[in-house]
């Protein structure tokens, strides 16, 4: 087993998955929750962008040529519903929708564990594409394994910062939740639309 290309395919998909730029998010998307329910919606997440990413490190681009999806249509749809998460953040609709909640049971807690904390936010293009390179690049059944390992850790480090981020979310304090919201509202309406730039691009629709 090549452990060079082990230790370059760690810090490829770590970068791209980037679990510490994940945990502000998680913390904007589950702010006004119970400690309970944002532990579930942290490893519900994890364990769904776990099984896509298997799922495409085997199959690849094979399981969206299946149902007639392009890697391109994928980062453009990511794209647009991100950015409708993106509204949702910055005009603190989320709050409104929260506003009486207070005593109502953990189910009635809205959950982005699926959308889009698993897709597109871990699990996204990035890290799609990501995994079907790596496994395209690795040589007998070991290093498959180990591409699988790395990516079993990365998403294991996301589910550690996921976790503590209670104890992040009550140094911020209100206020700084609040400002990290509308701040990070903001990085995700951008991310969104470079997705679907991308997204364009490889449609031969936009420039470089």
């Amino acid at each position: 087993m090549d452990s060079a290309f082990l230790i370059t395919s760690f810090a490829t998909l770590f970068v791209v998955i980037d679990p510490v730029g994940l945990t502000p998010v998680f913390i904007a998307l589950t702010a006004g929750t119970d400690a309970a329910h944002r532990r579930a919606v942290a490893i519900r997440a994890c364990l769904v962008a776990l099984a896509l990413l298997t799922l495409f490190a085997f199959f690849g681009e094979a399981v969206l040529g299946f149902i007639g999806i392009s890697m391109p249509a994928f980062r453009i749809a990511g794209g647009i519903l991100l950015f409708l998460t993106a509204l949702d953040m910055l005009f603190e609709r989320r709050t409104k929708r929260r506003a009486g909640q207070a005593d109502e049971a953990e189910e009635d807690y809205p959950d982005p564990s699926v959308f889009p904390i698993a897709i597109p936010l871990i699990a996204g293009p990035g890290a799609i594409a990501t995994m079907i390179l790596l496994m395209g690049r690795a040589e007998g059944p070991a290093e498959m394994a180990g591409v699988l390992g790395i990516m079993t850790t990365c998403l294991a480090v996301v589910m550690t910062f996921f976790l503590s981020a209670g104890m992040i979310e009550r140094l911020l304090g209100r206020i700084g939740i609040t400002v990290v919201t509308r701040l990070l509202g903001m990085l995700l309406a951008a991310l969104s639309v470079q997705f679907v730039l991308d997204g364009l691009r490889d449609f031969g629709f936009a420039g470089g």
